[in-house]
């Protein structure tokens, strides 16, 4: 049984056919010859655009030149109204201070201090979670944002603003904020970028409601009655080369981010790992038997007995990696698989055709938990497994995550069985890889000696 995948486009099409695909989704306006290309090329009127998939050549990108290949503003200029100059959308000496700061806060040590959180963030999803037919992307959404508020500002969601930036969150990710005109032509930065109304709207809302959080906690910290928590140790770290803390507004851009890609994607992650057990429900059984472990309380060592969940929650990131594309922009002419890159060009690496690529992985768009064992597996997790991207550019939050999936999953299929229905979903990609329709599943308790 082979897991629902995107379909590919014609070989060949207009470039207006190609924006409304684009605008529908971001992958199914791809063609075929991606899973299988080590490079390929697409003109427009307006730039050049190489996908690559070879991977020495996306080592070189993101590993061994990243200064000489920057995050491109074609996508951060669709995000810049919420995210400002985040960490996300940064480069070169700006974004080398932000991680200075940042880092500290996600080293290995803090992932102890930040597990109970993600322990009562997800004893309250399984309460919350109630048997019958339920679309699960929402309540992963909800657990998810749940682990972001508790180990971050150390309140729940049920907060009276973590609810509101919650609600506005989801109000701005169906306004398709990277489908603007700066996605398709390059300009200057007063360029109109003709987002929706509504994407700025809630981009602002989002923005007043962390300037609220943050400046609260920035009180705290100054009366000495912050909590011990991820915030307090980002407004409190120096850079150490300048000895700067982050203002207020810096640390509402980085809040926003995290909150983005935290929240989001493990959202995304979560839901995907969730159906791909229903779909093969003996892997379900025995992540279900291995959290039993999880009956002895919350401790942080319970994580390395949490084997199978976290290679079934790292095969779920192979085939619906969250963030499906990085988008990088050149700076001088390259040369890849002798063809001339001009300066300027896009340089888009793809972690969805790369994982599913049909040169690298055995049984690409097969769902095998058990492939990490495996010599191919273990290669490919070195050269073309990159779901938190890879070099120095990585996501900070990368371990913070390989918690938190394994974690929630367990303590779900403790609790319940999960079942397909009917309603298959169909991947679809614009800020993260979700479902068109959402995820639907059948939802029961087990037994208790189950």
């Amino acid at each position: 049984m082979i897991p629902p995948k995107p379909p590919a486009r014609p070989e060949k099409v207009s470039l207006l056919k190609y924006v409304r695909l684009f605008r529908q989704d971001i992958l199914s306006a791809q063609p075929a010859k991606l899973y299988r290309a080590w490079m390929a090329e697409f003109k427009t009127p307006f730039f050049r655009s190489y996908l690559i998939n070879q991977p020495s050549l996306v080592k070189t990108v993101l590993n061994e030149r990243p200064r000489a290949f920057p995050k491109s503003d074609r996508i951060g200029a669709g995000l810049r109204p919420l995210l400002g100059n985040s960490v996300f959308l940064t480069n070169g000496d700006t974004w080398e201070r932000q991680r200075r700061i940042i880092d500290p806060a996600f080293e290995g040590g803090r992932l102890r201090d930040t597990f109970p959180a993600m322990w009562e963030a997800g004893q309250a999803a399984v309460a919350r979670l109630d048997e019958g037919v339920h679309e699960v992307e929402e309540a992963t959404s909800f657990a998810a944002a749940d682990v972001i508020f508790r180990t971050l500002f150390s309140i729940p969601i049920e907060d009276e603003i973590a609810q509101a930036v919650f609600s506005e969150f989801r109000d701005y990710q169906r306004t398709q904020p990277i489908l603007n005109l700066a996605a398709f032509i390059k300009g200057p930065k007063w360029m109109p970028r003709l987002f929706r109304k509504r994407t700025k709207e809630t981009a602002q809302s989002i923005r007043a409601l962390i300037t609220q959080l943050t400046s609260a906690r920035m009180a705290q910290i100054e009366a000495g009655t912050a909590p011990d928590d991820l915030a307090t140790k980002i407004m409190t770290t120096a850079d150490p080369e300048t000895g700067d803390t982050f203002t207020i507004e810096e640390m509402v851009d980085q809040v926003a981010i995290f909150f983005l890609a935290g929240h989001e994607t493990s959202a995304s992650a979560l839901a995907w790992t969730l159906y791909l057990l229903a779909l093969f429900p003996e892997w379900q059984d025995k992540l279900a038997a291995e959290a039993k472990a999880l009956d002895a309380g919350c401790d942080f060592k319970v994580m390395s007995k949490l084997r199978a969940s976290r290679d079934v929650f790292r095969e779920a990131l192979r085939l619906y990696p969250p963030v499906p594309m990085m988008v990088r922009e050149t700076t001088c002419p390259e040369t890849f698989r002798d063809r001339v890159i001009k300066t300027g060009a896009q340089v888009v690496i793809s972690p969805w055709h790369l994982h599913r690529h049909e040169r690298l992985w055995d049984n690409p768009d097969g769902f095998d938990p058990a492939r990490w064992a495996t010599e191919n597996g273990k290669q490919c997790m070195r050269e073309a497994f990159i779901p938190f991207s890879s070099g120095p550019r990585v996501c900070t939050g990368a371990g913070f995550a390989m918690v938190e999936g394994p974690l929630l999953l367990s303590m779900l299929v403790r609790h319940f069985r999960f079942e397909t229905t009917e309603r298959s979903p169909v991947p679809v990609a614009h800020l993260t890889v979700r479902s068109k329709d959402g995820i639907w599943l059948k939802i029961s308790k087990r037994a208790e000696n189950e």
